[in-house]
């Protein structure tokens, strides 16, 4: 267990795997809770009422996720926020929904909160992890459809990002270098 927080928007609890990875566990408050300005959303770093939550519990024993548990979002660590910016934004086509100054981006489409954190907190200039060391090795991000996919691989290649086709599946990788498999 690394830490608890209440962000506005959710709860969350951190931990991390064996091998260092950072896991968000967290609840989404109801959307029609967020306070939206404009096109950013609010999102703070409270203490997390453990306690109120032990009791919405009331006795329950763990057996597991539910069912319709999905990923949320993902945090990664680049090497400069300008040009993760403009992969992200233009060539990708997320929306920036929070800035948090000049050390993070929170993404996202449909006005979610946050489909994507993308921090400088490892160091601007930071280099990439090496190949064979423990980590992600790339994440997926689904499309609606096959033209959507043709647009993005357009985008990325019009912005001169590395994007390949292996097996069918357009990867990318960031400036950052984090990996990235464009499916449908």
């Amino acid at each position: 267990m690394q830490g608890a927080s209440d962000h506005s928007v959710s709860e969350a609890l951190y931990l991390a795997d064996p091998d260092g990875n950072g896991i968000e566990i967290y609840r989404d408050r109801p959307a029609d809770m967020w306070n939206w300005q404009d096109d950013q959303v609010f999102m703070d770093t409270r203490r997390l009422d453990v306690e109120s939550l032990l009791a919405e519990a009331e006795g329950e024993i763990w057996t597991g996720l539910p069912k319709e548990t999905v990923m949320g979002h993902i945090h990664l660590h680049v090497a400069d926020l300008r040009a993760t910016e403009e992969f992200y934004i233009q060539a990708l086509g997320f929306d920036i929904v929070l800035r948090y100054g000049p050390q993070a981006l929170f993404t996202s489409t449909g006005r979610y909160h946050h489909h994507i954190g993308l921090n400088v907190w490892n160091g601007v200039g930071a280099p990439a992890p090496k190949t064979n060391s423990v980590g992600m090795k790339y994440f997926t991000l689904i499309l609606p459809d096959e033209e959507a996919r043709v647009e993005t691989v357009a985008r990325l290649q019009q912005l001169g990002a590395y994007v390949v086709e292996k097996n069918g599946i357009a990867i990318t990788k960031d400036p950052s270098g984090n990996e990235i498999h464009l499916l449908v």
